[in-house]
């Protein structure tokens, strides 16, 4: 059904974006290497979703990330959506604790109330003192679409909605915005304020309409149709988006390095000679023989030895 396609419209009077989005092959190359129960593939799923829909309309060459993170069983989940609209996300599971059976974010992530959700805007090429922008709130809420619809009003003061739905197979999502008066544009595209609240109001009473598994089981095409059909609705061209993790074997090779020559020592030691590593995003796993450790360590000894360590990313 889906066509990892990321799908922009706005309304005739151009006050309302609507952005609607199935992942299929992209968030199914998510799990290639990963296997996460059934509550972690939801909540990671719809902040997939969700932070590809947010990108839609990135101005500058970089990242988005999303991080929400808290006490409980999944510790972190995370998501990276850039300006060309690849994507990579992650999940951490806290070892030796229960697994709740039912529940959404509070009780995944946030038993103890003092979770945040991070929302990163980091550029790809930063000018000299030029930092990521960083916000946060908390995880108050207890989906993640509710959760964003608070982060925008809040730190983008723009009224947001968001339908999300996600299991093993596809990541969906649905995004209302109502865009902001600039220079004007809504005295042309609109005679009056009130106008355009009542087709901010429309579009929500429209869009609220979806059923439970509706945005799983039906096309962005036909979604939109189905609930907007008397709507003039003004397409964009289709972006579509794929999943991509920047890992690689040059950059395990570098981050062995960084261990410095004793412990690289020691973990091939523990490991019969062969050396096994993950990536943290993606989950892709690098195996290097005892030939190959043999000869990272050989290199390591013709170079000072470092003991920074460092993570694959």
């Amino acid at each position: 059904m889906s066509d990892d396609l990321l799908k922009t419209y706005l309304f005739a009077d151009r006050t309302v974006r609507v952005v609607g989005l199935n992942l299929e092959h992209a968030w199914q190359a998510a799990h290639q290497h990963q296997q996460y129960p059934e509550g972690v593939a939801r909540l990671l799923g719809e902040l997939t979703a969700a932070g590809a829909m947010l990108a839609a309309n990135l101005k500058f060459d970089g990242s988005l990330l999303l991080q929400a993170q808290g006490d409980g069983p999944l510790s972190l989940i995370v998501v990276e959506c850039r300006a060309d609209k690849t994507i990579r996300a992650m999940a951490k599971l806290r070892e030796n604790q229960p697994l709740p059976e039912h529940g959404g974010v509070q009780a995944w992530l946030n038993p103890g109330g003092q979770g945040q959700l991070a929302v990163i805007l980091d550029p790809s090429r930063k000018q000299p003192g030029q930092h990521a922008w960083q916000g946060l709130i908390p995880l108050e809420g207890d989906t993640i679409a509710e959760i964003l619809e608070q982060y925008m009003a809040a730190s983008e003061q723009l009224d947001t909605r968001v339908w999300l739905e996600a299991n093993e197979h596809q990541a969906s999502g649905l995004l209302l915005q109502r865009l902001p008066d600039h220079g004007g544009a809504l005295d042309q595209a609109s005679e009056t304020i009130e106008e355009a609240t009542d087709t901010w109001d429309r579009a929500c009473h429209l869009a609220s309409t979806l059923r439970p598994g509706e945005l799983l089981q039906t096309d962005t095409d036909t979604l939109m149709h189905r609930l907007f059909w008397e709507e003039s609705l003004l397409a964009f061209e289709p972006q579509p988006v794929r999943w991509h993790c920047t890992c690689s074997r040059d950059k395990v090779l570098g981050m062995l390095r960084m261990l410095g020559t004793e412990e690289l020592r020691d973990m091939i030691a523990e490991r019969d000679g062969d050396i096994d590593v993950r990536c943290d995003f993606c989950g892709k796993p690098y195996h290097l023989d005892s030939v190959d450790s043999a000869a990272l360590v050989r290199q390591l000894e013709q170079q000072p030895d470092t003991s920074e360590h460092g993570r694959l990313h």
